[in-house]
């Protein structure tokens, strides 16, 4: 029997997934450590060899970068601001996190930069910290355009103690309607607006945004967690030059860094908050192994990044029009489809968005599911949601 109890909260099929698989670490430590290493090598298989991935939520990343995990960072404690540690032999490790953050304001434009933010879920949650407190109300996208559930009541927002409204929905821009958000944040007086997600098509309205934002008092977060390489790149439009007080990403999906989040903003006194949320507040220690790898990725961007980002759009154009062009349904047609990395096909002839990437998975093509602002489909998403940055 595992030690792991059995959880009646978890969809049963899944339970005795994690059940069968816990079972097996009661075999002898030798043989448990061979499996792990096994599994790793599938892993590699699977991503490196076997399959073509189409999801804009991973990417791969530099050997160097991925290297500079593995050199004993991540284990040592550091607490505190650079120059003035907690602990003790922290010269290099403190400069390697002022290098990041100093990249960070480069690459994107910025004149502060969070760097030690664990995960992009984590990012948005210091931000809502940052911008306001439990019971107030915020608007968010919601998930038929891509908005993701951390801006909502099942994710850091609502655990947080936030009240997310939803925006309304432009549906053929894939974005908000700007009249219907003006409309709304007068009679709820937010104290955030955020625009981005999962799923970014076309260039969201920022400016126009900003300004239904400052009619009530509220701050426009931008969430570039899918975003972030392209605009990096140049490619898609700065939110911070736009309008946006401040912009949360994870860092492993365009970007093609670490599993890790990033805040960057140009707002000294949100800065501040934030600076004190990360330390002494959410954060204490952090990985500086993961901060080394993210800093020789954005490296990669200062120096190739424009390249890199138009590469991604271009081919996420000219897959999106040949699968158009053989009959398959690519969302947001009659707009051109996209004009970013990512574009989504109407998943209802194929079962859902799920149904479609497990047979896809079969075949060798990794993607999956997406909300579109279309007819529902029974028990699942309604959309496949395709992204290039790993081709």
């Amino acid at each position: 029997m595992p030690h792991l109890a059995h959880r009646p909260w978890v969809p049963a099929g899944c339970e005795s997934h994690v059940q069968t698989l816990a079972t097996q670490v009661a075999a002898p430590s030798p043989d448990v450590a061979a499996r792990i290493e096994t599994l790793i090598q599938m892993n590699t298989a699977i991503h490196d060899s076997q399959c073509f991935n189409l999801n804009p939520a991973t990417n791969v990343m530099n050997p160097v970068a991925e290297a500079a995990q593995a050199r004993g960072l991540g284990a040592r404690p550091s607490l505190g601001y650079p120059g003035d540690k907690y602990e003790m032999g922290l010269e290099a490790i403190e400069e390697i996190e002022v290098i990041a953050a100093e990249l960070a304001a480069e690459v994107f434009g910025a004149t502060h930069a969070e760097v030690r933010v664990g995960s992009g879920a984590l990012a948005n949650l210091y931000g809502f910290m940052a911008l306001a407190k439990p019971g107030d109300a915020i608007i968010a996208p919601p998930g038929a355009v891509g908005g993701h559930v951390t801006h909502h009541a099942a994710g850091c927002a609502g655990l947080y103690g936030l009240q997310t409204h939803p925006a309304p929905v432009n549906g053929d821009g894939y974005t908000v309607d700007l009249v219907a958000l003006a409309e709304l944040a007068q009679r709820v007086r937010p104290k955030i607006i955020t625009i981005g997600g999962s799923l970014n098509l076309f260039p969201h309205p920022v400016r126009e945004i900003r300004a239904i934002a400052d009619a009530v008092g509220a701050k426009v977060l931008f969430d570039a967690a899918h975003q972030c390489g392209i605009i990096a790149g140049g490619v898609w439009a700065n939110p911070l030059t736009e309008g946006a007080h401040l912009m949360t990403m994870s860092t492993y999906k365009s970007l093609g860094g670490p599993a890790g989040g990033l805040i960057v903003t140009n707002d000294a006194e949100i800065a501040e908050r934030l600076d004190h949320i990360a330390f002494p507040g959410m954060t204490a220690n952090f990985d500086a192994g993961r901060v080394a790898a993210l800093a020789i990725a954005l490296l990669d961007w200062r120096d190739h990044g424009a390249a890199y980002a138009q590469a991604m759009v271009d081919l996420s154009q000219a897959l999106a029009t040949e699968l158009s062009a053989l009959g398959l349904p690519v969302f947001g047609a009659a707009r051109g489809m996209t004009q970013s990395h990512q574009f989504a096909l109407e998943a209802a002839a194929f079962g859902g968005g799920q149904a479609a990437s497990r047979t896809l998975r079969k075949a060798g093509f990794l993607a999956c599911g997406i909300g579109l602002p279309i007819a529902e489909v029974a028990g699942d998403l309604n959309g496949l949601r395709i992204g290039t940055p790993e081709l």
